[in-house]
């Protein structure tokens, strides 16, 4: 009786863990993990992982391998208020903060000193894309801007 008693203790458990893992994945339709779509032969490879953090925000966690095989990891929180939070681990950007412009748009800006570079963040209909649009400007003021996408990992 008490063996029964605990793997029925133990099946609810984590059926409720289960149950809160799909509700805070629905309720924000990034979270999970993406990798970068490219024709650029291994090791090259990058991945954004997108989680659930405190009370309706988010962890961005990059990973990302180079042709040399060399590993980075970076990554920031937002609350998705426009509020600049600091960067870890990438000595590029010393903060970032993310607007929400529309139901499936984020605007993320990304600052070093004086400079803001903007990325537009499209979550593809389906959910299974995600589009980034860089609006980069350099030291002398010129803009560049180019184009990634990210395909969600089942």
């Amino acid at each position: 009786m008490r063996k029964t008693n605990l793997l029925w203790m133990v099946g609810a458990v984590v059926a409720a863990t289960m149950t809160a893992t799909a509700a805070q994945e629905s309720l924000n339709p990034r979270f999970g993990k993406w990798k970068l779509k490219s024709d650029r032969p291994a090791p090259y490879l990058n991945i954004m992982t997108y989680e659930p953090y405190g009370e309706g925000g988010m962890r961005i966690t990059i990973e990302a391998t180079n042709a040399k095989g060399e590993k980075r990891t970076w990554g920031y929180v937002t609350f998705f208020d426009g509020k600049y939070q600091p960067v870890t681990g990438d000595s590029r950007t010393e903060l970032s903060a993310v607007e929400i412009v529309d139901e499936r748009t984020n605007k993320i800006m990304n600052k070093t000193g004086d400079r803001v570079n903007v990325i537009i963040n499209v979550l593809s209909e389906d959910g299974n894309t995600i589009e980034n649009e860089y609006r980069n400007v350099d030291e002398g003021g010129n803009e560049t801007v180019s184009h990634a996408v990210y395909e969600r990992i089942r």
